[in-house]
């Protein structure tokens, strides 16, 4: 039976400027999907995306929730476009307060936005109420962009009861970002919901910055890629240390070693 991977990404091109992680965004889900596999991907709304160019339309049945950060109610509208000559379709998690008439993790003057812990959060829990409305369960969840950071916390402790993520596992890439900056010492309460208490993070730092939500998503996968060359040692060794399965950068035929790491953690033991 084929898998169902959940695709979390950051960046997607076209949708956003070339990156390393948006051209992995937008070929990894193509070719997973092209080798049998069912796929759903998902990307933030960013500011800066042109939603007539791109041709973004609203999903009404999927919108409207309300999901709490900070004790704030946010609204939750879900958008959809397909990848221009592809069969992919991606489903954009949007909000005005979080998104609209802004650029991406930094501003015009290149400071990284205060609220970037925040987003992420709304990101996050936006994605995996939208896949339970979508009555989709799957096998594998792969994470790529610190704004899917929190995503394998909130698998493991907030959502394991759920029965759309009963049997799935997290993946999570790697890239060099280059985040600076704090996302402030009130980030683990942020984090919190339901069973994802502020608690279960004493092993990280009370200052949160983006190299510590590295540290989070490690912490809470099954498994790790290199999504590029030259990732911080300092975040392979403490994958090494927490014991979590790891797939070096596998270069530019990278799709065969993906599959087999998808095989590898689907089967491994909780």
């Amino acid at each position: 039976m084929s898998k169902k991977i959940l695709f979390i990404n950051q960046e997607i091109t076209p949708y956003v400027p070339e990156t390393e992680m948006s051209l992995m965004g937008n070929k990894l889900p193509q070719h997973v999907q092209e080798s049998g596999c069912e796929i759903r991907t998902f990307m933030p709304k960013w500011g800066n995306i042109n939603e007539r160019r791109g041709q973004l339309h609203e999903v009404i049945r999927l919108s409207g929730m309300n999901l709490v950060i900070d004790e704030t109610d946010h609204p939750l509208i879900i958008k959809v476009a397909s990848i221009p000559s592809t069969k992919i379709q991606v489903y954009f998690i949007d909000n005005d307060d979080y998104f609209l008439r802004r650029q991406m993790a930094v501003d015009e003057n290149g400071e990284a936005y205060q609220d970037n812990g925040q987003r992420a959060v709304f990101f996050a829990r936006g994605v995996l109420e939208t896949v339970k409305k979508l009555r989709w369960a799957p096998d594998i969840i792969h994470c790529q962009g610190w704004m899917a950071a929190t995503v394998p916390l909130l698998i493991k402790k907030a959502y394991r009861d759920e029965p759309t993520f009963a049997g799935t596992k997290v993946v999570t890439s790697l890239f060099n970002h280059q985040m600076k900056g704090s996302l402030g010492n009130h980030f683990k309460k942020t984090i919190e919901f339901k069973s994802a208490k502020a608690s279960v993070l004493g092993e990280f730092n009370d200052a949160f910055d983006y190299n510590e939500l590295d540290k989070l998503a490690i912490a809470y996968s099954d498994g790790v890629i290199e999504g590029g060359p030259g990732i911080k040692p300092e975040l392979l060794d403490f994958a090494a240390a927490k014991k979590v399965a790891l797939l070096p950068y596998a270069g530019e035929d990278f799709i065969e070693a993906y599959q087999a790491f998808y095989d590898q953690i689907s089967t491994a033991k909780k």
